[in-house]
């Protein structure tokens, strides 16, 4: 089938979706920062992989990482971006606050680097990221978390322009999902919780269709409308109520 790398492949969607990709007939680079969690992942693979254990945190070096994982590889067609974190702060927790963006913001930037570079010498390819439905507005709960989405989104975008206007063949998608069933899924109020391989399958299809963008699951289009055109007072009640 072809060759995929998923990055943030040792729980949640990242590893539903390299379970996919594997049992599709892919060749699949499996990336994360917890070791023993990704030879798991490995041993349940049931086609080839290749396993990379890369802090994205740590972007410098994870960007070399990355290089030499594709090296490896000998030729990716997708590369997946769903590695990040989340916290209720609304303590504004530095702690927090800092690795929410180092991770979502600074790390994803520099994955989303090595991708484009790749695909734009050879010219095609798919670039992957992991947003939230949580980009399309601020977070009282969840401050740095909500902004860390808005600008993958928007980030995401910038990107597909720019393979546009380079002549490239290279397809840039953007997930959003709803409420999943990961450990990042916190805080009272939960509705509509898919289940990780739920929401993987629909990822995959989106993926091999060459959409720009989708929501997870589908249903949460009305919600992304309904928080686009809600006043700001409104969603001030809302979240007093909570």
């Amino acid at each position: 089938m072809g060759k995929a790398i998923i990055i943030g492949a040792t729980s949640g969607i990242g590893k539903e979706l390299a379970k996919v990709f594997s049992y599709q007939g892919y060749e699949v680079g499996i990336v994360g920062r917890r070791e023993m969690l990704l030879a798991e992942v490995a041993e349940e693979l049931p086609g080839k992989s290749y396993v990379r254990q890369i802090d994205i945190v740590f972007a410098s070096k994870a960007k070399v990482q990355l290089e030499e994982l594709i090296k490896e590889m000998d030729e990716v067609d997708i590369i997946v971006i769903s590695a990040g974190v989340g916290y209720i702060n609304s303590s504004l927790d530095w702690m927090d606050e800092e690795k929410t963006i180092n991770t979502n913001v600074y790390g994803f930037t520099a994955m989303c680097n090595v991708a484009m570079q790749y695909f734009a010498r050879q010219r095609k390819g798919q670039l992957v990221g992991i947003s939230s439905i949580a980009a399309i507005r601020g977070s009282g709960a969840s401050p740095a978390y909500a902004a860390s989405k808005a600008f993958v989104s928007n980030y995401l975008e910038g990107l597909r322009l720019w393979a546009y206007l380079k002549g490239l063949s290279v397809t840039v998608t953007e997930i959003q999902p709803g409420f999943v069933d990961t450990a990042m899924a916190k805080g009272d109020g939960l509705f509509w919780v898919a289940a990780t391989d739920k929401a993987a399958q629909q990822i995959y299809r989106a993926i091999v269709k060459k959409q720009s963008h989708a929501y997870i699951t589908r249903r949460w289009r009305f919600i992304a409308w309904f928080m686009k055109v809600l006043p700001e007072y409104i969603m001030k009640k809302l979240s007093k109520s909570r």
